[in-house]
């Protein structure tokens, strides 16, 4: 008979989008096994499970499938009901949890990932892009938290908390890999406050990757895609 509630996540140990699901499951003390892909010799049970994408995460209860990150993370919270709240009840703010989480994937991510791939003027530029949406995230989390000022311990940790550390939680590796400071606190008031408070968790703590490997990952990452860069 198949075990009850047993939870496996398909992941790489430095995705963004199977780390936020690993924090998901972590702040709701669900216990899981943790299964490494390596996504250039893809499992089949990874390919079975996701056809479609082929990718992590992929999280599978008792033997169900489910993927894409964010619909995990709310498939976990309607699932189990211990542990924090990680999208709020009250529908307004839910949208808001949507709206703010999806602009952190689809803006600051990218933008990221384009700094981290560019050099010269065309990461100047990506640079100067982040900056602009990270203003516009500054503007939306003074509107957001009571009193514009962010209040996050182990209790009460949601989905914005999980998702803006999957993205800026390895942001000293980032700092030393590109020598450029992002979230400057002078600036970024609120986002930086906010960040060092989320990555003070202890859950957080322990899922954060080591730095050096981090580095050296990025690095790689890095030379490869300038490597691949036609000369202009």
């Amino acid at each position: 008979m198949e075990e009850q509630n047993k939870v496996v996540l398909h992941g790489m140990w430095l995705s963004t989008f199977a780390k936020r699901v690993e924090l998901a499951l972590k702040v709701k003390n669900i216990p899981f096994n943790y299964v490494e892909e390596d996504l250039k010799n893809k499992s089949e049970l990874l390919l079975k499970y996701n056809p479609v994408h082929k990718k992590v995460p992929v999280l599978v209860h008792n033997g169900n499938p489910i993927c894409e990150s964010f619909v995990i993370i709310e498939y976990i919270d309607e699932t189990w009901k211990n542990g924090p709240k990680l999208l709020p009840e009250d529908p307004y703010k839910r949208a808001q949890v949507r709206f703010w989480s999806k602009f952190m994937q689809d803006q600051l991510f990218e933008n990221l990932a384009v700094i981290l791939k560019t050099e010269g003027e065309a990461q100047q530029k990506a640079v100067k892009d982040m900056h602009e949406k990270l203003c516009v995230l500054e503007k939306g989390m003074k509107e957001y938290f009571p009193d514009g000022k962010p209040e996050v311990d182990d209790k009460n940790v949601g989905v914005l908390d999980i998702i803006f550390c999957s993205v800026f939680g390895v942001y000293k590796a980032h700092q030393e890999v590109l020598g450029v400071n992002m979230l400057e606190a002078d600036k970024f008031p609120v986002s930086s406050s906010w960040l060092m408070a989320v990555i003070e968790l202890q859950v957080m703590k322990e899922a954060v990757p080591p730095h050096e490997k981090v580095v050296q990952f990025l690095q790689f990452l890095r030379q490869s895609a300038l490597s691949a860069t036609p000369a202009s």
